[in-house]
Order: structure tokens, then C-alpha cells, then sequence
């Protein structure tokens, strides 16, 4: 199961004979426990999960809101019966961190070329870019790009007249658009330059 930085897991587990069984459990990598149940008794909530357990209303069911990249592992729920312990459920879950791409555009007054950095929460690339009456060309003729240490892509390129910073994985993507046409403009003989750029982000969630 694929889950992006800060949102919320859903833990199903189901037992066929609810009135026959004395706990449920679950678990994260096999030794930490999240919450018990107990038959007869309220559910009980462990302490390094308090505040991050919900209960679904669905019996033996939980959500774990707001997962970190911490989270990553294996969760399972197993019961124990007057007879036997069985297992339930079990899901192996990834969390890939939240995209959340900032440009930053710094400008050379005597030449107008823009350094823009995009960077992540691991990760981070920028690439120059020199404007002439509102049109621009990227060092080195072509888009730069790099895979981060948690398997996501970064790009920055030229595409018509913005400059993009692309950032993906394997459950979300999200670009900023910086657009040039306004960046730098010739006025008696000074190059001038303008803060504030047309942002454009769009993001889209792949669906798991």
C-alpha cells in the first residue's frame, strides 16, 4: 500500500465469529503494538499511538491518521481465540514524502539570467536560465533532472514560456510554473527585474 506523507491509513480486519474471540490485536513490524481489543472491555490504545488512532465504528477496523515517513512498514492484526491464534489481516505499506515544491528565482540586474532552485523535503536541483525580450533558453540546451533518495523524480526545464518544476512518485505529482514573460523587460538601457512571478501549481493523487 502506497500512502502519501500525512494522510490517513485505513486498517481493516474482520473475524467471522465476533463473540468467540478474547483479543485482537494490532501490531506495526510485528513487536510494537497500536491498539487491543479485548472482549468485554473498551479498545485500548497504546501509547506511541495515542491521538493517532480512529475508530471506524466498523468492529476491529481502526484509521491511522497523519502517516510520517516512519510509518513505513508492516502492520497486522491476529487474533486469539479459547483455542487458537490466527492471523487477520496484513498490510505492507510505503509512505513516499509529501511533495511540496518551492522555486525560488534569484536574478543577475546586468545579464537578466535566473538561477531557479526547486527543492523537496530530500531533495533539491537548479538550473540557470538566460532571458532576452521575454524569451529564454536553459543552460546546457535541455531540461535537468535527478531521482531523490525516496525514489521520487525532481525535473526543472523550459516549456514554451514558463519555467517548471516537476516533482513525482509513485502516488502524487505536482508542478510549479514560473512564468517568463514578464521577468525581465528593457527599460532606457536597465535591465530590470520583477518579484512577482505567475505561480501556477497543479497536483494530481494517483489513485491506489
Amino acid at each position: 500500500v502506497l500512502v502519501q506523507e500525512g494522510e490517513d491509513l485505513l486498517l481493516e480486519a474482520e473475524y467471522n465469529n465476533p463473540e468467540d474471540y478474547l483479543i485482537v490485536r494490532w501490531k506495526f513490524n510485528k513487536t510494537v503494538d497500536l491498539v487491543r481489543f479485548v472482549h468485554d472491555r473498551e479498545p485500548a490504545v497504546f501509547p506511541d499511538f495515542t491521538g493517532r488512532i480512529e475508530f471506524t465504528g466498523k468492529r476491529f477496523s481502526v484509521k491511522l491518521k497523519n502517516l510520517q515517513l516512519a510509518d513505513s512498514g508492516v502492520y497486522t492484526a491476529d487474533v486469539t481465540t479459547t483455542e487458537r491464534d490466527l492471523p487477520l489481516a496484513e498490510y505492507k505499506v510505503t509512505v513516499q514524502v509529501k511533495l511540496s515544491v518551492v522555486s525560488v528565482v534569484s536574478r543577475s540586474s546586468a545579464s537578466c539570467d535566473l538561477t531557479v532552485n526547486c527543492s523537496t523535503q530530500d531533495s533539491h536541483i537548479s538550473s540557470t536560465f538566460t532571458c532576452v525580450d521575454g524569451a529564454c533558453s536553459q543552460e546546457g540546451g535541455g531540461g535537468r533532472s535527478e531521482v531523490t533518495t525516496s525514489g521520487a523524480s525532481l525535473q526543472v526545464y523550459l516549456l514554451n514560456s514558463s519555467i517548471v518544476c516537476h516533482h513525482s512518485n509513485q502516488v502524487h505529482w505536482t508542478k510549479d510554473f514560473k512564468g517568463t514573460q514578464h521577468v525581465c523587460s528593457q527599460h532606457a538601457g536597465k535591465t530590470e527585474g520583477q518579484d512577482d512571478f505567475l505561480i501556477i501549481k497543479h497536483s494530481f493523487e494517483f489513485k491506489k
